[in-house]
């Protein structure tokens, strides 16, 4: 558990839960799903020392919920926001962690980018004064954003207080330090479509090859199915985020002109973050469409092969039946017969047969029967 205090003038990582309203600013509670679980009690006794209520029980199961999807609800004195991340893993890290929180398609034989895509639910519960957030027990993005809030500011040690760097402006409230941290869980998926471009690129080259025999089914398969399961969880962002921004268009004018300036921020920032959100439902949903793409047209060039040699050995049929035919005649048990007891007979045969078969193959050949359909 991390817990920290920002305000306009930098933030502070405190050791112990708050027991008290902070004099300026709001506090930071981030925990993992295992540490909330275990100390939930204390969490929400400082809740009630800090704000006067607590986190409802529906709520607190759905912070503790490790297979919930993306959603938004509210009540009327905190917001919560479950956000499913798109997070990446370290190579050597397998997404089923022990709180079992990754989609089981991502455990599959998928690309090895896919298999490092870990879906987990991040919460948080929103109040005037505390921002609580529920995450898996590798929560990068946490950690990452924390460094980051902690750089910013510069320590005084003769007055015991934290200033922000210059041009470096803080969090203004919980909300915005929430859609922050969305913001990088978000941007991290986009960090990963060149890796997992180029794989599924190499596969569609390896489909389009005529003379090549693609094995890696199961994996595309597998690619094609976690692909599907991304844009069932991006499309699950998208509407938690949208519904997050319909109810900000319900809040209240504040009445000063800097109040009214943080909200109008706020509704940038949710805009911004749901537009990341989309550029990631279009490139997964363009990756759907071009894995499909490339399996039809790999079943269409076997086709296109299958079709030319079937067109080839009718023609080399079509040859040899006038062939056939005559070599039958010639084979009948009949006494009398065209050049049967002539010396030269089998010679004019021979070469009859010959021309047949030289003018049939000619032909053919100028039809473009028995070419072969250029690239194959």
């Amino acid at each position: 558990m991390r817990i920290f205090h920002i305000h306009a003038g930098g933030a502070i990582e405190l050791n112990a839960l708050p027991s008290q309203p902070p004099g300026q600013g709001f506090f930071w509670v981030s925990c993992a799903r295992t540490v909330f679980s275990t100390q939930l009690g204390q969490i929400q006794a400082s809740l009630q020392a800090i704000t006067g209520l607590q986190v409802v029980d529906l709520h607190v199961s759905d912070l503790l919920n490790a297979q919930l999807p993306s959603r938004y609800d509210y009540t009327s004195q905190y917001d919560l926001l479950v956000f499913r991340r798109l997070a990446a893993l370290p190579p050597t890290a397998e997404p089923g962690h022990p709180e079992g929180a990754a989609v089981a398609p991502m455990r599959r034989s998928g690309p090895p980018v896919l298999r490092r895509i870990d879906t987990s639910p991040v919460g948080f519960a929103m109040f005037d004064h505390v921002l609580l957030s529920v995450h898996p027990t590798d929560c990068t993005v946490r950690d990452a954003y924390a460094a980051r809030l902690l750089a910013t500011a510069s320590t005084d040690l003769h007055e015991g207080r934290a200033s922000p760097a210059p041009g470096v402006r803080q969090p203004s409230s919980t909300a915005d330090l929430m859609l922050r941290v969305v913001n990088l869980m978000v941007d991290g998926y986009l960090d990963l479509r060149r890796d997992l471009t180029r794989q599924l690129d190499h596969w569609q080259n390896e489909l389009l090859k005529p003379r090549a025999r693609f094995v890696n089914w199961n994996s595309l398969l597998e690619a094609r199915l976690s692909l599907h399961q991304l844009d069932e969880i991006c499309e699950d962002q998208r509407t938690a985020v949208q519904n997050w921004i319909d109810e900000l268009e319900t809040w209240a004018l504040p009445d000063s002109s800097a109040g009214q300036r943080d909200l109008d921020l706020l509704k940038v920032r949710s805009r911004d973050v749901l537009e990341h959100i989309e550029r990631v439902v279009h490139h997964v949903r363009r990756l759907e469409q071009s894995t499909e793409t490339a399996v039809q047209m790999h079943f269409s060039v076997q086709s296109n092969r299958t079709n030319d040699i079937m067109r080839t050995l009718t023609a080399l049929t079509a040859v040899f039946l006038p062939l056939n035919l005559i070599a039958g005649i010639f084979g009948m048990n009949f006494e009398f017969l065209p050049l049967i007891h002539k010396q030269d007979g089998f010679w004019w045969a021979l070469g009859t047969m010959t021309a047949i078969a030289t003018g049939l193959v000619a032909l053919f050949w100028r039809k473009r029967y028995l070419a072969r359909t250029g690239g194959q």
